[in-house]
């Protein structure tokens, strides 16, 4: 869906190259976008690997990008910030409440932007059109790539949630289908009792008209003085009287039909109602045991050494851990079950963001990103994934935590290990926000608090 992009009209600015696809294979549901600050370029990952890459110009020099772990809170197709002169951010996804998004945008060939991350256009369409809300956005300082990691900390599936849910989801279908179908027969019901309704009130009518006339035969008759007339009037009683007697035998053939369709009509009504409560109630433990699959987020802080439980964009709970050699650095990761195994099993990959060792100052990336000596790209590094698990191997979590988030974890769920401790950025309808302090974050320090592009 994705490798589809229009290619040429990605190329929309001075020094831009066109967003290229990375594997000849049909592209899955995007898991997570890595953006390299160094080599500016952004890399969209499915649950097997890199899909798909393209250019991109973050913040420039005193308004930078801050490097960190997000996720994609809100999505607009044509917004216009109420910050920077209204200015057009077409396809936009927000990153943070305060302002920083992927948008469409005009690609210079270096940093430019007021903090955002901009894309090429037809790229940003794309992946406007491709990504849920949730997805998972590092902006990494160097280039990283995830690779596949197995530890006994990355919590295990347990399937019976998924099966609860299925079978939820298969009862609450049923009873939707016995809804409906109540809610028909119901309204076929009051239908046919409302036509033989009608067949009654018609034959009412039509004898109360030939009433009428029988009156008005039988004062003719009394009325007339010739024979001819009393012959006349005494045939126009004759024919009232019969059209009476057929009309009353209608009549009588209507009520018959009518009662037993009037006394199905409350039956249909009530059967209807308990067959709409069933069909709540069923669909409540659908949304019940589907949330008990949707993906969580987990974040553990070695600066609070708490573990926090978000699902989706809402805190659950937050548990103690405890991280071995405290005063050392962990650095940040970020682990994601990218999708179920043919044995039930969750596979995870892991992306180092930050090592947690100094390094030296990172110069900021000027004109096209760096390429080897055959004019192509440096591909992204892999993570080290022995460092990765040495991460995991430092940190103990109570096997009461580990036996509850067992069964909430799910395909895309993910699990934040850092020193950092939550960005404000964390709030209400956020999932977790991991800012690197060590990293310039000059669009973050130049934005009021509040304040949304």
């Amino acid at each position: 869906m994705i490798a589809s992009a229009d290619h040429a009209g990605a190329v929309s600015g001075l020094g831009e190259r066109p967003a290229a696809a990375v594997e000849e294979r049909g592209a899955g549901a995007p898991v997570m976008a890595i953006v390299s600050l160094r080599s500016q370029r952004i890399t969209i990952y499915d649950s097997v690997g890199a899909i798909l890459q393209a250019p991109v110009s973050s913040g420039q020099k005193g308004r930078e990008t801050p490097a960190g772990v997000f996720s994609v809170l809100q999505k607009d197709p044509d917004h216009y910030s109420n910050v920077y002169d209204d200015a057009w951010m077409p396809h936009m996804q927000r990153l943070t409440w305060s302002g920083i998004a992927l948008h469409g945008g005009p690609l210079p060939g270096h940093p430019a932007s007021h903090g955002c991350v901009r894309l090429p256009y037809a790229f940003a369409r794309s992946l406007f059109d491709a990504t849920g809300l949730g997805m998972r956005v590092i902006v990494a300082p160097g280039d990283v790539a995830p690779v596949d990691v197995a530890h006994p900390v990355l919590f295990p599936a347990k399937s019976e949630a998924s099966a609860l849910a299925a079978a939820r989801a298969a009862v609450a279908n049923e009873a939707a289908k016995r809804a409906d179908e109540a809610r028909l027969a119901a309204v076929t019901a009051s239908r046919e009792s409302g036509k033989a309704m009608m067949a009654v009130r018609v034959a009412e009518n039509l004898k109360a008209r030939a009433e009428e006339q029988l009156a008005a035969a039988e004062a003719a008759l009394g009325a007339a003085s010739s024979d001819e007339a009393k012959a006349q009037a005494a045939d126009a009683k004759a024919k009232a009287l019969e059209r009476i007697a057929q009309l009353q035998a209608q009549w009588a053939a209507a009520k018959a039909e009518l009662q037993p369709k009037l006394d199905a009509v409350a039956p249909a009504r009530a059967a209807a109602v308990a067959a709409e409560t069933v069909r709540r109630a069923a669909a409540e433990a659908e949304q019940e045991a589907t949330r008990e699959i949707e993906p969580v987020s987990m974040f553990i802080s070695r600066q609070t050494q708490r573990l926090y439980v978000r699902r989706p964009f809402q805190p659950i709970w937050e548990s103690p851990v405890t991280i071995l050699d405290l005063d050392r650095p962990l650095g940040t990761h970020v682990f994601t079950a990218v999708e179920r195994t043919n044995g039930g099993d969750l596979r995870w990959s892991a992306v180092t963001v930050d090592d947690g060792r100094p390094r030296a100052e990172v110069v900021e990336a000027r004109g096209r990103p760096p390429r080897t000596a055959r004019g192509r790209d440096i591909d992204p590094i892999p993570t080290n994934a022995d460092g990765a698990r040495s991460v995991l191997d430092r940190i103990v979590i109570p096997q009461e935590v580990l036996d509850r988030i067992a069964g909430m974890v799910s395909p895309r769920s993910s699990l934040i290990v850092s020193d950092e401790a939550l960005s404000a950025e964390t709030g209400k309808d956020t999932e977790f926000v991991v800012i690197l302090s060590g990293e310039p974050q000059g669009s973050m320090k130049l934005r009021r608090r509040g304040e949304r592009i």
